[in-house]
């Protein structure tokens, strides 16, 4: 890669460890979704590979967690640190459309997702679950994940299920409706900061 590519490069690498996880991110926002993924839930895998490709954010993610005591530490510190991240390598945040928003179809789900990269986090999810769980990932994690990484991001994420019966289909059509979302809100669309403030 060219130096001023290098010195340009959107990438970032966040390490977190507690006694309950010990988790390592690298990103790069202007990837083409190559991705690897251990998180130690294989649902959550699943979609953070579905994730990568669709928003086009090159992704590897290994997770060392507590998954004998149960899903809920993993899920949620990979939130945190993946949130941790894209902030990162967002950096001054300079010609950003700053804007996300997409409609998505899986089957008979149809998930919305808008989003606001302006520096305050907050987070609306409507969606309700007729699965308490698949294959070890619980379903009211799904909301928890993106309440931590909208935190962790200082977003605003806006997300709902406005049709749908299949869980699966659901959760899916939830997580790539909010990769395209990102995909769009991070694109670089001009060289200025996106506020009226001037600051983000």
């Amino acid at each position: 890669m060219p130096e001023n590519e290098k010195e340009n490069a959107r990438t970032a690498t966040v390490q977190r460890k507690t006694a309950e996880t010990d988790i390592r991110i690298e990103l790069n926002l202007d990837g083409s979704g190559l991705h690897s993924v251990d998180s130690g839930v294989v649902f959550l895998d699943h979609m953070l590979a579905n994730f990568s490709k669709h928003s086009g954010i090159d992704l590897a993610i290994h997770c060392k967690g507590d998954t004998e005591v149960d899903d809920h530490h993993s899920v949620e510190d990979i939130a945190i640190v993946l949130g941790s991240a894209i902030l990162e390598a967002l950096g001054d945040r300079k010609g950003i459309q700053r804007y996300g928003w997409s409609m998505i179809p899986m089957d008979e789900a149809l998930a919305r997702c808008a989003m606001d990269l302006g520096g305050r986090s907050y987070c609306v999810f409507k969606c309700a679950f007729s699965r308490p769980d698949i294959n070890g990932f619980s379903t009211e994690m799904v909301q928890h994940f993106f309440l931590s990484l909208s935190r962790a991001l200082q977003a605003n994420i806006h997300l709902a299920v406005l049709e749908g019966s299949n869980t699966h289909h659901k959760i899916e059509a939830l997580f790539k409706s909010f990769a395209y979302a990102l995909k769009q809100a991070v694109s670089i669309t001009g060289t200025a900061i996106p506020s009226t403030k001037g600051a983000l």
